[in-house]
């Protein structure tokens, strides 16, 4: 990490910073959009680049970390403005979270329900002391695979 020496650099380094999290953001969107219309594949797609902006952030953020007392001083609206940014950001991101956790249980769902019904229909069907057919037990299914690729 390098020690900023400028307030021109502090301008400069904080500036690069906004300019990333407006792209991450972007990205953010875009995958939130998709998968909220259900088009997961497509979703995946923005991986790659969600990854390379993620790690570049951090890096960033790094930076900003280790030159903080010095960003306050040298260039204190634009570091007043960078956490609004982020504030802004972290909406979006809580957001995102939402619409994964979502689609995350509403697929777990169908595929529990989906290897029950298998299950059900594997299983022998038997009477039990009572004269009553009973509940096949989960160990008589057959185990579903499934693959996970998009």
């Amino acid at each position: 990490m390098s020690t900023m020496r400028t307030a021109a650099e502090a301008e400069a380094t904080i500036s690069q910073a906004a300019d990333l999290i407006d792209k991450l953001r972007g990205v953010i969107e875009q995958e939130t959009a998709l998968v909220h219309a259900g088009k997961v594949r497509d979703a995946s797609a923005l991986t790659p680049r969600k990854s390379e902006l993620t790690s570049r952030l951090y890096l960033f953020g790094e930076r900003l970390k280790a030159n903080a007392k010095f960003l306050r001083q040298a260039a204190p609206a634009q570091v007043a403005a960078l956490h609004r940014l982020q504030d802004s950001f972290r909406s979006v991101l809580q957001r995102n979270m939402i619409v994964l956790a979502t689609a995350h249980a509403v697929s777990e769902g169908i595929v529990r329900r989906l290897s029950g019904d298998l299950a059900r229909k594997a299983a022998p069907k038997v009477y039990g002391a009572s004269g009553r057919t009973v509940a096949p037990r989960p160990k008589d299914g057959k185990p579903l695979a499934v693959s996970r690729v998009l």
